[in-house]
């Protein structure tokens, strides 16, 4: 059955700038993605779907990449759909799971706390109500995994591309290779591979930057043919753009090992360094890039960590080592 994919695209309040939002158009009519919660989305919302011949009570069904706000801000306008579809995690930020959200606060508290940074960045609890306060309640009436179908959605398969977030899902058309991408694959920037805690308390953390180059590392032998994403223009081509980010932020890291050599620093004061003008302003992305760089220095065995009891830096393993 031929599909009609059309792309709407809504304000937001973040720096990232506009979000796009999926209609499919099938004997279903799936949305793909759901916006920020705000009134201005909200009224380009219908506006875009007046243009499509709908309004919001014929949707059928909505299907969610990732957590973020800006992709599950108007769920809970739309409480007529029976069907909503998006990985376990995306549940825990629509219920407002009061376990997970006292997880989260503390998390990051003790992280920040041992990373060495400074009182003035550590309110967590204001940086949460700020990001809830772009989404509205709701629930997901179904968990999706790796290569799941979606009833309504024919053709498509779920693949699990953690990293930008450890919610993040795409969604593959094996007959047409299109992928709903959501914020997984941007063309014209790099996604940020975004700090969480683990589901459980006392797992270890995941490391959103090792996830991301897995993920992206993981479709290079697909061959998509339109690729949707949830900013910027629709594209394709996307190995030599993946190939191109993976020799960047590896450039990056060792940018960062070259300034630990001199001596060893905390997280945060190796935050200062990457991003000088930004991040003080754009604190918790900041950070996420720089434990991202970090992580992967440590896995390929150039980074150690040292840590006096309360608070961790990182050193050389190889201090003669250069490049």
């Amino acid at each position: 059955m031929t599909q009609n994919i059309y792309q709407l695209t809504l304000p937001t309040p973040y720096a990232v700038g506009d979000v796009h939002v999926y209609i499919v158009k099938n004997d279903i009519i799936t949305l793909i993605d759901a916006g920020v919660h705000t009134e201005e989305a909200w009224q380009a919302f219908n506006e875009q779907l007046k243009n499509i011949g709908l309004t919001p009570k014929d949707i059928d069904q909505v299907v969610l990449t990732h957590h973020h706000p800006d992709h599950i801000g108007l769920v809970g306008r739309l409480n007529h759909v029976q069907n909503i579809y998006g990985h376990s995690l995306v549940h825990k930020w629509l219920t407002r799971d009061e376990m997970y959200l006292d997880h989260y606060i503390q998390f990051f508290n003790d992280l920040y706390t041992k990373w060495g940074v400074p009182d003035q960045f550590q309110d967590i609890e204001r940086a949460l109500d700020y990001t809830l306060a772009f989404s509205t309640p709701s629930a997901l009436t179904r968990y999706l995994n790796e290569g799941d179908q979606i009833p309504g959605l024919e053709g498509f398969l779920t693949l699990e591309t953690p990293g930008h977030a450890e919610s993040h899902l795409s969604f593959y058309n094996q007959d047409t290779n299109v992928l709903l991408a959501g914020d997984f694959l941007l063309k014209h920037i790099s996604s940020n591979p975004l700090l969480e805690p683990p589901v459980n308390i006392g797992e270890e953390r995941p490391k959103p930057l090792l996830r991301y180059r897995e993920s992206m590392k993981r479709v290079l032998d697909y061959s998509f043919s339109t690729i949707y994403p949830g900013h910027g223009k629709v594209f394709s081509n996307h190995q030599p753009l993946i190939v191109d980010r993976i020799a960047k932020q590896e450039k990056r890291a060792f940018k960062v090992l070259d300034y630990i050599s001199e001596s060893p620093s905390t997280p945060y004061e190796i935050c200062q360094y990457l991003f000088p003008k930004h991040y003080q302003s754009q604190f918790g992305l900041t950070m996420s890039e720089t434990v991202g760089q970090l992580d992967y220095l440590c896995s390929i065995g150039e980074l150690e960590q040292l840590s006096d009891g309360e608070v961790v830096r990182y050193t050389a393993a190889h201090p003669i080592t250069s490049k």
